[in-house]
């Protein structure tokens, strides 16, 4: 079953589609079954420049291979990239990757990370 989506961090999303400065992608653990019904609940997904989903893939997040294919397929720059997610497993593998990363608890504390990095 889907949550509902967590309105401070989407109007952060909106925020940061609307600066020509950044590129966005998704990188979820999905299942290839589930996915499509969240692309139809969510609008906001359909912001993303691209979007890997881990049951498409056969791999998920922690697995350092998902990230190398994320980097690769959307030809992202590690060192200017940076990774936000709420599961610190997956924020420890991208920052052992060289991945700047935050571990997001909501969205203020969100809004107050990306500030603090000058976004």
């Amino acid at each position: 079953m889907l949550g509902d989506q967590i309105h401070g961090t989407v109007e952060i999303l909106q925020n940061l589609k609307k600066d020509s400065r950044f590129r966005l992608y998704a990188l979820t653990n999905w299942s290839a079954e589930s996915f499509p019904v969240a692309l139809e609940k969510f609008d906001f997904l359909h912001w993303f420049e691209g979007i890997l989903v881990s049951g498409e893939e056969k791999m998920k997040k922690p697995d350092p291979a998902i990230f190398e294919l994320m980097l690769e397929r959307y030809k992202v720059d590690k060192d200017k990239a940076l990774f936000i997610d709420d599961n610190m497993a997956n924020v420890n593998a991208a920052r052992n990757m060289g991945i700047e990363s935050i571990q997001f608890t909501g969205s203020e504390q969100l809004k107050i990370a990306i500030e603090n990095l000058g976004i």
